[in-house]
């Protein structure tokens, strides 16, 4: 009994975990040299047109400002590389087809019904570009769901968002 117990936990864990992830793409230029990268700045002509409010903003380059950091990278006035965001967002709606047979305490037969969820899925794309040539080298692009988040739970789902796109930097060049 107890080790269907410890399945079930595993199960429910995993499935309420897969629904908070961020699903991560990323793409590069495949003749960068990305250990040459030392120095980072903030593309602030890019960032004031993210279409999001002010206090976002600054979560989010906190959060790749940390992560960065903690690659090695330094906060430069001369940057190897400018850092870009993109963000946006989508109200989505799901509907489901609740059709099934039961016991009703006033009938006997089938049940129908529509149930739906929405949720609000966002987009962060995250852009590393040169900043001698002025071109990109790496995009990142993390989405999830948002749903009704303020103060330190938005500041932590942002970070989830920072923290699995930027694992994917700088790519493994093999």
């Amino acid at each position: 009994m107890k080790r269907y117990f410890i399945i079930l936990i595993l199960f429910i864990t995993l499935t309420l975990g897969s629904c908070v992830s961020v699903r991560v793409t990323t793409d590069y230029d495949t003749r960068t040299n990305f250990a040459t990268y030392q120095t980072f700045a903030f593309y602030k002509k890019g960032i004031d047109n993210a279409n999001i409010n002010d206090l976002d903003k600054r979560r989010i380059m906190y959060a790749i400002e940390d992560e960065l950091i903690a690659k090695g990278m330094k906060k430069s006035e001369n940057p190897d590389v400018l850092v870009n965001i993109y963000t946006k967002s989508n109200e989505k709606v799901d509907v489901y087809n609740n059709m099934h047979f039961g016991w009703y305490p006033w009938y006997y037969g089938p049940g129908f019904g529509m149930q739906y969820s929405r949720y609000t899925e966002g987009t962060l794309s995250i852009d590393i570009i040169d900043a001698q040539k002025k071109e990109m080298v790496w995009q990142g692009i993390g989405s999830g769901i948002l749903n009704n988040l303020s103060g330190t739970h938005k500041e932590k789902r942002i970070r989830e968002f920072v923290k699995e796109i930027l694992a994917k930097y700088p790519p493994s060049q093999n």
